[in-house]
């Protein structure tokens, strides 16, 4: 059996990981067998990166390795084993938040990302990718309510809108695997045209 793999991405304030939750009750309320995970995280491994990197000052370099062994971990321990199983597998971010926070971002060579990409990935991607695309001003008015805002969330509005730019470069390239929502709608709104997504796609 062969699985589905979809990923979701977005700028920090985007709602995704609200969106994801409630599309993966619908799922389940379907009957489908769903793996809901996360990027950095879905292991041990993982989630004690997600620590380091989401909380704690390391250099850049270093922040995209850690990104990368997670993925790596991620891939071996979750994502693989769900998908042979034929499982959906729903991803709190992949690979294209590396190429949006840490290439439009920071500045990482894109050439270097798109290596360590090809070398852990071995052929695993996403056969869709659902981008939740919020203008900066709206992400940062989302998070200001936010007690302890992380490293990312930290950051200011100009990095923000690299990584949207990042992010909506990487869908213009790929259009036949990004479905471009409109994250700014009312939330109700946006759960409706996430869940015709989807099962357009499952179909």
């Amino acid at each position: 059996m062969t699985g589905i793999f979809i990923s979701f991405e977005g700028i920090d304030g985007a709602g995704k990981t609200t969106h994801i939750t409630r599309l993966h009750e619908h799922l389940l309320a379907q009957g489908r067998d769903v793996c809901l995970t996360r990027e950095p995280g879905g292991t041990a491994l993982g989630e004690s990166i997600r620590e380091w990197v989401l909380h704690r000052s390391v250099a850049t370099a270093t922040e995209v390795l850690l990104m990368f062994a997670a993925r790596a971990e991620h891939l071996e321990q979750v994502i693989r084993p769900a998908l042979a199983a034929g499982k959906v597998v729903l991803c709190d971010r992949f690979t294209d938040a590396t190429m949006a926070y840490q290439g439009a971002g920071r500045g990482v060579d894109m050439g270097f990302l798109r290596l360590l990409a090809e070398q852990v990935e071995a052929g695993t991607r996403p056969s869709l990718t659902v981008l939740f695309d919020v203008p900066p001003a709206v992400s940062r008015e989302r998070l200001a309510g936010l007690k302890a805002p992380d490293r990312f969330e930290r950051e200011q509005s100009a990095f923000f809108e690299r990584v949207r730019a990042g992010y909506l470069a990487l869908a213009r390239a790929e259009p036949q695997r990004f479905a471009l929502l409109d994250a700014s709608q009312p939330m109700e709104a946006v759960t409706a045209a996430l869940l015709h997504v989807v099962s357009e796609h499952l179909r």
